[in-house]
């Protein structure tokens, strides 16, 4: 059986229809995710309230046993004593790496230090993998030289690894918030123009956009209760620009801002902003509809010409070989 095995990952033949086949499933499974997925806000809702009664319950032992342990999170015994070991936080660390994860929608002391701690073993393990299999399993007949190299670009892939994750779960909650966000602004404004304040019309947008974006309705609750507890509301405006990355969110904050500092109307700021949001919206739209023909033309080259050709020219060719 391992000998089997040992043959099928020598075989370059097999190793390509392997991934073919793991392509193709890979395939299937985008196009169905969607049609698969359920009610997210649903779900997030029923793991909140359970994780509620899980605080709930871990707080009144922790009275019981009067612990004054609070709250917070803590990391990972293994990570955190692998970070502090090996001071990761000066030797890997970056001066943005705690406003990316706030981007990426990570927070607190525990996402740092899974981030250092992957940022170090995935480059040891890109490196392993690559060195067990282009050394010892299958060389492919290419020079020590050669795989070296291989080795060394696997081990540069495991260093981008965590940044690219990062910035891949950043794009994704930023396209979110970015589409649901001129929606936000005009329910911000209704709640506005009817006489709620800057902290009610939070709350009530982020109770009503959670159906759209679930990461804005974070951000908008968050955002409101550093308003409750923060000395300045500077500071919770800025935050909330800064944590979504988006140029919109940093203008209607940078019009909060001075609505509270100069007394200027929030209403007349949310109605511009927000018809400034739907124009940017649609722009983008416009954008991707006229990048879409020339994106089309290599595939239609490629796959749809061929077939339009056999199809056309195959009975002829067929006509004239039987007559031959």
């Amino acid at each position: 059986m391992i000998d089997q095995i040992f043959r099928t990952i020598n075989d370059p033949h097999a190793m390509a229809m392997l991934l073919a086949a793991i392509a193709a499933v890979a395939t299937v499974v985008t196009f169905a995710m969607p049609l698969l997925a359920g009610d997210q806000l649903e779900k997030r809702m029923k793991s909140v309230a359970i994780e509620r009664s899980r605080i709930r319950a871990r707080e009144r032992e922790r009275l019981a046993r009067n612990d004054r342990r609070g709250l917070k999170r803590e990391p990972k015994a293994y990570m955190q004593n692998i970070v502090s070991q090996f001071n990761l936080a000066k030797h890997l660390g970056t001066a943005d790496a705690k406003e990316r994860l706030l981007m990426a929608g990570y927070r607190g002391p525990g996402a740092m230090t899974a981030f250092l701690f992957f940022r170090l073993v995935a480059p040891l393990a890109f490196m392993a993998v690559s060195l067990s299999y282009l050394f010892l399993i299958n060389d492919f007949g290419k020079p020590p030289l050669m795989r070296f190299a291989a080795v060394v670009f696997a081990t540069y892939l495991g260093i981008k690894a965590p940044e690219l994750f990062l910035r891949n779960q950043t794009q994704k909650r930023q396209l979110s918030m970015k589409r649901a966000f001129p929606d936000a602004l005009d329910l911000m404004l209704i709640c506005v123009e009817a006489g709620m304040s800057v902290e009610a019309a939070f709350r009530k947008v982020a109770d009503e956009i959670g159906s759209q974006s679930i990461p804005l309705a974070e951000e908008l609750t968050l955002t409101m209760a550093e308003m409750s507890y923060l000395q300045d509301r500077r500071l919770a405006y800025e935050n909330f620009g800064m944590r979504t990355g988006l140029e919109s969110v940093k203008s209607v904050a940078t019009a909060l801002i001075q609505a509270d500092k100069y007394g200027t109307p929030v209403s007349q700021a949310l109605r511009v902003l927000g018809q400034e949001s739907r124009d940017m919206r649609m722009a983008d739209a416009e954008k991707k509809a006229a990048a879409l023909p020339p994106k089309l033309t290599v595939p239609m080259i490629v796959f749809f010409l061929p077939v339009i050709f056999i199809v056309i020219l195959g009975p002829a060719v067929i006509q004239v070989m039987a007559v031959k």
